[in-house]
């Protein structure tokens, strides 16, 4: 099944979301991950590699977002593997739960700080419930990653 077109995105946040469609961050694959796992939705073929390379204190020095798919999950991935950089594994954890959190609910007034980034942007998906998914893959492959990486250690 083909993507759904694009979604009609102006503004500021429409902005941020093509400039990272536009000119993803962090696609070049790491060597040696010590995180890395693997997302696809066979429903729209969007798709999302992770990699993370940690330091001594268990922190992201090195990460990659390769996707293939609508401009909202590459995006989305774009701006994680921005966003994570620096951050601890259970750092990352809290960031998917509140991410998922906004996704789902929206932010409140006391909550538009600089805790997200470029992550913001993406709460115009709510608009558009059925492309919450394609915001959600990256953070899947996350949760998954970091899975696979607590059960090897």
């Amino acid at each position: 099944m083909p993507n759904l077109p694009d979604l009609p995105l102006q503004g500021l946040y429409g902005d941020l979301i093509l400039d990272h469609y536009r000119s993803p961050r962090h696609r070049t694959p790491v060597s040696h991950a010590d995180v890395e796992a693997e997302e696809f939705n066979p429903f729209c073929g969007d798709r999302v590699m992770l990699q993370f390379r940690l330091d001594g204190q268990g922190r992201v020095v090195e990460a990659s977002a390769q996707s293939e798919g609508c401009s909202i999950i590459q995006a989305s991935a774009s701006m994680l593997a921005d966003i994570a950089l620096g951050m601890s594994l259970a750092e990352l954890e809290s960031l998917d739960e509140r991410f998922r959190a906004m996704m789902q609910n929206g932010l409140s007034a006391e909550e538009w700080n600089h805790e997200f980034g470029d992550l913001h942007s993406l709460q115009v998906v709510r608009q558009f419930p059925v492309r919450i998914k394609c915001a959600l893959l990256p953070w899947t492959a996350l949760a998954e990653g970091i899975k696979g990486f607590r059960s090897k250690s």
